[in-house]
Protein backbone atom coordinates (compact mmCIF):
# COMPACT_ATOMS: atom_id res chain seq x y z
CA UNK A 1 0.00 0.00 0.00
CA UNK A 2 0.99 3.37 -0.67
CA UNK A 3 2.29 5.76 1.61
CA UNK A 4 -0.43 8.72 2.64
CA UNK A 5 0.17 11.96 1.00
CA UNK A 6 -0.82 14.70 3.96
CA UNK A 7 -1.98 17.66 2.38
CA UNK A 8 0.94 20.71 2.49
CA UNK A 9 -1.47 23.16 4.56
CA UNK A 10 -2.02 20.42 7.16
CA UNK A 11 1.51 19.39 7.28
CA UNK A 12 3.83 22.15 7.84
CA UNK A 13 1.42 23.80 10.62
CA UNK A 14 1.65 20.11 12.61
CA UNK A 15 5.35 20.30 12.00
CA UNK A 16 5.86 23.93 13.14
CA UNK A 17 3.36 24.13 16.17
CA UNK A 18 5.41 20.78 17.50
CA UNK A 19 8.44 22.13 17.22
CA UNK A 20 6.95 25.03 19.23
CA UNK A 21 5.84 22.78 21.77
CA UNK A 22 9.46 21.02 21.95
CA UNK A 23 10.90 24.66 22.53
CA UNK A 24 8.45 25.86 24.76
CA UNK A 25 8.92 21.96 27.07
CA UNK A 26 12.32 22.55 26.91
CA UNK A 27 12.62 25.48 28.03
CA UNK A 28 10.18 25.37 30.79
CA UNK A 29 12.30 22.17 31.94
CA UNK A 30 15.56 23.93 31.97
CA UNK A 31 13.88 27.40 33.82
CA UNK A 32 12.25 25.03 36.39
CA UNK A 33 15.12 22.33 37.05
CA UNK A 34 15.11 23.69 40.31
CA UNK A 35 11.36 23.37 41.48
CA UNK A 36 11.68 21.38 44.87
CA UNK A 37 10.38 17.48 44.52
CA UNK A 38 6.85 16.43 46.36
CA UNK A 39 8.63 14.85 49.07
CA UNK A 40 10.43 18.48 49.91
CA UNK A 41 9.13 19.97 53.43
CA UNK A 42 6.40 22.55 53.10
CA UNK A 43 9.44 25.10 54.74
CA UNK A 44 11.68 24.49 52.28
CA UNK A 45 8.73 24.56 49.41
CA UNK A 46 8.02 27.70 50.49
CA UNK A 47 11.74 29.02 51.11
CA UNK A 48 12.26 28.16 47.52
CA UNK A 49 8.95 30.15 46.16
CA UNK A 50 9.58 33.36 47.49
CA UNK A 51 13.63 33.60 46.80
CA UNK A 52 12.52 32.42 42.95
CA UNK A 53 9.42 33.98 42.14
CA UNK A 54 11.03 35.23 38.82
CA UNK A 55 11.78 31.88 37.47
CA UNK A 56 8.27 30.54 38.63
CA UNK A 57 6.38 33.17 36.85
CA UNK A 58 8.97 32.49 33.60
CA UNK A 59 8.59 28.69 33.83
CA UNK A 60 4.45 29.66 34.44
CA UNK A 61 4.76 31.71 31.22
CA UNK A 62 6.09 28.73 29.33
CA UNK A 63 4.51 26.40 30.11
CA UNK A 64 0.69 28.31 29.14
CA UNK A 65 2.50 28.43 25.83
CA UNK A 66 4.08 24.94 25.64
CA UNK A 67 -0.20 23.96 26.29
CA UNK A 68 -1.67 26.21 23.18
CA UNK A 69 0.70 24.64 20.75
CA UNK A 70 0.24 21.14 21.68
CA UNK A 71 -3.37 21.82 21.34
CA UNK A 72 -2.54 23.13 18.02
CA UNK A 73 -0.45 19.86 17.22
CA UNK A 74 -2.83 17.46 18.80
CA UNK A 75 -5.62 18.74 16.66
CA UNK A 76 -3.97 19.05 13.52
CA UNK A 77 -2.52 15.42 13.81
CA UNK A 78 -5.67 14.16 14.44
CA UNK A 79 -7.01 16.16 11.50
CA UNK A 80 -4.25 14.75 9.27
CA UNK A 81 -4.82 10.88 10.11
CA UNK A 82 -8.69 11.01 9.80
CA UNK A 83 -8.24 12.28 6.60
CA UNK A 84 -6.12 9.00 5.70
CA UNK A 85 -9.01 6.94 8.00
CA UNK A 86 -11.84 8.48 7.51
CA UNK A 87 -14.13 7.19 10.49
CA UNK A 88 -11.48 7.51 13.29
CA UNK A 89 -12.52 8.39 16.25
CA UNK A 90 -11.48 11.54 18.05
CA UNK A 91 -9.49 9.96 20.76
CA UNK A 92 -6.47 11.85 19.85
CA UNK A 93 -7.39 15.29 19.75
CA UNK A 94 -9.62 14.82 22.78
CA UNK A 95 -6.52 13.29 25.29
CA UNK A 96 -4.56 16.58 22.97
CA UNK A 97 -6.91 19.16 24.92
CA UNK A 98 -6.60 17.22 27.73
CA UNK A 99 -2.99 17.40 28.21
CA UNK A 100 -2.85 20.54 27.24
CA UNK A 101 -5.81 21.38 30.11
CA UNK A 102 -3.47 19.81 32.62
CA UNK A 103 -0.23 22.04 31.63
CA UNK A 104 -2.11 24.77 32.21
CA UNK A 105 -3.63 24.09 35.52
CA UNK A 106 0.04 23.55 36.21
CA UNK A 107 1.14 27.09 34.93
CA UNK A 108 -1.67 28.64 37.28
CA UNK A 109 -1.00 26.76 40.25
CA UNK A 110 2.72 27.52 39.00
CA UNK A 111 2.26 31.13 38.99
CA UNK A 112 -0.31 31.08 42.27
CA UNK A 113 3.60 29.69 44.24
CA UNK A 114 5.16 32.53 42.79
CA UNK A 115 2.87 35.35 44.60
CA UNK A 116 2.72 33.73 48.04
CA UNK A 117 4.30 35.94 50.56
CA UNK A 118 7.47 34.82 52.92
CA UNK A 119 4.52 34.65 55.71
CA UNK A 120 2.26 32.68 54.07
CA UNK A 121 1.82 28.81 55.28
CA UNK A 122 4.45 26.35 54.28
CA UNK A 123 1.56 23.85 54.60
CA UNK A 124 -0.11 26.08 51.90
CA UNK A 125 2.81 26.67 49.72
CA UNK A 126 3.20 22.39 49.43
CA UNK A 127 -0.82 22.08 48.90
CA UNK A 128 -0.01 24.53 45.43
CA UNK A 129 2.81 22.96 44.63
CA UNK A 130 1.19 19.38 44.56
CA UNK A 131 -1.89 21.00 42.41
CA UNK A 132 0.82 21.84 39.90
CA UNK A 133 2.70 18.64 40.28
CA UNK A 134 -0.53 16.64 39.48
CA UNK A 135 -1.67 18.51 36.89
CA UNK A 136 1.49 18.56 35.19
CA UNK A 137 2.60 15.34 35.75
CA UNK A 138 0.02 12.41 35.79
CA UNK A 139 -3.29 14.77 34.15
CA UNK A 140 -0.77 15.52 31.11
CA UNK A 141 0.22 12.01 31.08
CA UNK A 142 -3.08 10.84 30.94
CA UNK A 143 -4.15 12.57 28.39
CA UNK A 144 -1.04 12.64 26.38
CA UNK A 145 -1.17 9.01 25.87
CA UNK A 146 -4.76 8.93 24.91
CA UNK A 147 -3.74 11.18 22.69
CA UNK A 148 -0.91 9.04 21.31
CA UNK A 149 -3.21 5.75 21.44
CA UNK A 150 -5.67 7.97 19.10
CA UNK A 151 -2.39 7.92 16.96
CA UNK A 152 -1.06 5.07 17.34
CA UNK A 153 -3.71 2.76 16.84
CA UNK A 154 -4.88 3.36 13.50
CA UNK A 155 -1.52 3.86 12.59
CA UNK A 156 -1.13 -0.02 13.21
CA UNK A 157 -4.60 -0.23 10.96
CA UNK A 158 -3.22 1.22 8.43
CA UNK A 159 -0.31 3.77 6.69
CA UNK A 160 -0.61 6.46 8.50
CA UNK A 161 2.74 6.04 10.72
CA UNK A 162 5.86 3.63 10.18
CA UNK A 163 4.78 0.20 11.94
CA UNK A 164 7.60 0.69 14.35
CA UNK A 165 6.88 4.35 15.41
CA UNK A 166 3.23 3.07 15.96
CA UNK A 167 4.14 0.27 18.57
CA UNK A 168 6.95 2.72 20.36
CA UNK A 169 3.45 4.90 20.69
CA UNK A 170 1.56 1.98 22.24
CA UNK A 171 4.36 1.68 24.91
CA UNK A 172 4.30 5.46 25.20
CA UNK A 173 0.27 4.96 25.94
CA UNK A 174 1.05 1.80 28.74
CA UNK A 175 3.66 3.92 30.39
CA UNK A 176 1.56 6.92 30.62
CA UNK A 177 -1.33 4.78 31.74
CA UNK A 178 0.19 3.21 34.52
CA UNK A 179 1.90 6.79 35.80
CA UNK A 180 -1.74 7.48 36.74
CA UNK A 181 -1.45 4.78 39.88
CA UNK A 182 1.80 7.18 40.49
CA UNK A 183 -1.01 8.72 42.97
CA UNK A 184 -1.25 5.57 44.79
CA UNK A 185 1.60 4.20 44.55
CA UNK A 186 4.81 6.86 44.23
CA UNK A 187 7.57 3.81 42.76
CA UNK A 188 5.69 4.56 39.57
CA UNK A 189 6.38 8.27 39.17
CA UNK A 190 9.53 7.71 37.84
CA UNK A 191 7.67 6.82 34.23
CA UNK A 192 6.55 10.71 34.30
CA UNK A 193 9.84 11.88 32.77
CA UNK A 194 9.22 8.88 30.58
CA UNK A 195 6.07 9.70 29.22
CA UNK A 196 7.41 13.51 29.33
CA UNK A 197 10.31 13.46 27.20
CA UNK A 198 9.96 9.95 25.43
CA UNK A 199 6.25 11.37 24.65
CA UNK A 200 8.08 14.47 23.05
CA UNK A 201 10.35 12.44 21.14
CA UNK A 202 7.75 9.87 20.02
CA UNK A 203 6.02 13.54 18.89
CA UNK A 204 8.61 15.25 17.18
CA UNK A 205 9.12 11.89 14.68
CA UNK A 206 5.21 11.89 14.37
CA UNK A 207 5.62 15.20 12.77
CA UNK A 208 8.46 15.03 10.69
CA UNK A 209 7.32 11.78 9.58
CA UNK A 210 3.74 13.49 8.38
CA UNK A 211 5.68 16.65 6.97
CA UNK A 212 8.06 14.81 5.12
CA UNK A 213 4.99 12.48 3.31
Amino acid sequence: MSAPTIPARTALPVLASTLAFTVLTAGYVGVNSGVPHPDTTPASVLAYDTAHRGLLELGAMLLLASASALTVAATLIYRAVSARMPGVPPIAMAGGLLAAGGLTASAVFTWAGSRLPGTASPDLARVVADLGFVSGGCAYAVGFGLFVLGVAVPALLGPVLPRSLAWTGLLIAAAAALSAFGLIVPGLLFLLPVVRFGGLLWLLATAIVLYRR
